[in-house]
């Protein structure tokens, strides 16, 4: 953006726009969007291979009565190597909704950075709410601009979960690397160990599930998956370390605190055996 002597707000800043804050960095700055997208000058990789880059898994969302829960595992691998141990992967949008990431982890976290900031943009310019729907479809726009990336093997999925205001109820959106977005129901994963993780779920979801039921079904899926995936990993006791796990109600989101999911991997018999990160 174009710097000013007076110390006033550039013209960018004054002309009549959108409530988009990424079609605003789009016009006026597109090179500081995630990846340089839209056709700006280093959106595209130099040839050769794709370096090696941290990659986040597992991710999976449950509904119940009154809300939806997303959960994610801890463990960021880089090839056959782990990465990172305490990467987090489960990120609030906003008050209402909760994103997750699995793929290319820098730029998965730069992306979820940027959509808050979207959210938070239009709030501020509409005074209100964008709709669930509304920000499902933005966080689809924001996918489809990376396309670039993911060709070349850096790509983002994202798991998308809220509380539906107008509806009363929690739902679960999940992405393709072109932005194709789709509605699940009850229960979704994506991620290296999403299949292991959907067996699980598709085992222990029910219906009238509370916020605790949920919880228990959430842990007990990143669990299963991590004792089949090496790039998942379980809950650590011995280094305190526990998946991310996160609540979108009518109250608004709320994270669920490590001491408390201690006691869940305690009382649900999953703190030994083949899904411990040790």
């Amino acid at each position: 953006m174009s710097s000013n002597p007076s110390g006033r707000l550039p013209s960018e800043f004054l002309a009549p726009g959108t409530s988009s804050f990424t079609d605003f960095l789009t016009t006026h700055a597109a090179h500081l969007l995630p990846g340089g997208q839209h056709g700006v000058s280093g959106s595209m990789l130099p040839p050769g291979p794709v370096p090696a880059v941290p990659h986040g898994t597992t991710i999976v969302a449950v509904t119940f009565e009154g809300g939806a829960i997303l959960a994610g595992d801890r463990r960021a691998t880089m090839g056959s190597m782990i990465a990172h141990r305490e990467i987090e992967k489960v990120f609030p949008a906003d008050d209402y909704s909760a994103v997750g990431i699995a793929g290319t982890a820098g730029l998965a976290i730069e992306l979820v950075k940027l959509f808050q900031v979207e959210l938070e943009h239009y709030e501020k310019i509409e005074g209100t709410l964008l709709s669930l729907e509304g920000k499902a479809n933005k966080l689809s726009s924001m996918l489809r601009g990376n396309l670039g990336m993911a060709m070349q093997g850096l790509a983002v999925v994202p798991l998308f979960a809220g509380y539906d205001l107008e509806r009363g109820v929690g739902r679960i959106f999940s992405y393709d690397v072109t932005g194709g977005r789709y509605e699940e129901h009850q229960h979704h994963s994506v991620g290296s160990g999403s299949i292991f993780a959907r067996g699980s779920l598709k085992k222990r979801w029910r219906p009238g599930l509370d916020a605790a039921g949920a919880i228990d079904v959430a842990v007990e899926a990143l669990y299963d998956a991590a004792d089949d995936d090496s790039a998942t990993g379980g809950p650590d006791a011995g280094r305190g370390i526990y998946p991310v796990v996160a609540t979108v109600t009518a109250e608004g989101y709320a994270r669920i605190p490590d001491g408390d999911l201690a006691a869940v991997v305690s009382r649900l018999g999953l703190g030994t055996g083949g899904g411990e990160s040790a």
